[in-house]
């Protein structure tokens, strides 16, 4: 596995709080131009003044990531002021999933799949026709733990995020040839205004500056799968690998998002 180049531009979806705040803090730095997107104007440009204290060159962009027009517009757009190293499409959502009388919502199971799979899907194509017509790149999906195995809690969210990682890691064979590098990323909890919402314990939870430090290291050194902690990474391919009815018992027990 061979270590990958330190990049110089990298762009990065859902940078304006949580884990996309994070890694554009980490990578950060003289010389490094960053290339963030986000929903909340506000706090996009908080991110950009710290990493511009930093001395990285920031241009920030406030658009829907499920408007595959206007998110492959930004790509071009990047693209244009310097061939981007590193996509990270890590914009996401979750939310109560249940709707009156304890019915699936029908609204909020379509808002989870429309950012977390077409947002994922609208980032990555135009990234990746971008990087192939030159032999290099990265790209980093930004998957979940949760997407080992379906979640009672939280049918919609695991689901979206087991079809981003499925696509990732099919992706990361088939791409290689173009020399591009592929990686799909597991975290566990880590502390974002996402998770300040639950009311359940979280296990093994983290700062977003530990998760962002984490997903660096295996992207620099090219790793096809980023999950963590690996306590619970292991908890969750265990429950994967249960017989469904096991995994339907203890599942069952735990509390909705």
């Amino acid at each position: 596995m061979s270590a990958s180049p330190a990049p110089r531009h990298i762009a990065i979806t859902g940078a304006s709080s949580g884990l996309g705040a994070a890694l554009a803090m980490e990578y950060a730095g003289p010389g490094i131009r960053l290339s963030l997107h986000g929903r909340d104007t506000g706090r996009l440009e908080t991110t950009a003044t710290a990493a511009r204290s930093r001395g990285a060159i920031v241009d920030v962009a406030q658009f829907d990531v499920t408007d595959a027009a206007a998110t492959a517009a930004w790509v071009t757009a990047a693209e244009a002021r310097a061939p981007i190293d590193l996509v990270i499409a890590n914009a996401g959502i979750s939310g109560n999933e249940t709707g009156s009388g304890g019915a699936v919502s029908a609204g909020v199971t379509r808002a989870i799949f429309a950012v977390n799979v077409d947002g994922v899907v609208n980032t990555v194509l135009p990234a990746a026709d971008a990087m192939l017509g030159r032999g290099r790149g990265a790209i980093a999906i930004v998957a979940s733990l949760a997407g080992y195995r379906g979640q009672p809690g939280a049918p919609a969210y695991a689901a979206s995020k087991a079809a981003v990682k499925a696509w990732g890691e099919g992706l990361r064979p088939r791409l290689a040839h173009g020399g591009l590098r592929i990686s799909v990323v597991c975290p566990g909890f880590v502390r974002t205004p996402m998770t300040e919402r639950n009311r359940f314990p979280m296990p093994f939870l983290m700062d977003a500056d530990t998760a962002a430090r984490l997903i660096r290291r295996g992207l620099d050194r090219n790793r096809a799968r980023i999950a963590f902690p690996w306590q619970l990474a292991a908890l969750c391919w265990l429950l994967a690998a249960l017989p469904a009815a096991w995994g339907d018992r203890l599942l069952g027990r735990l509390p909705g998002k």
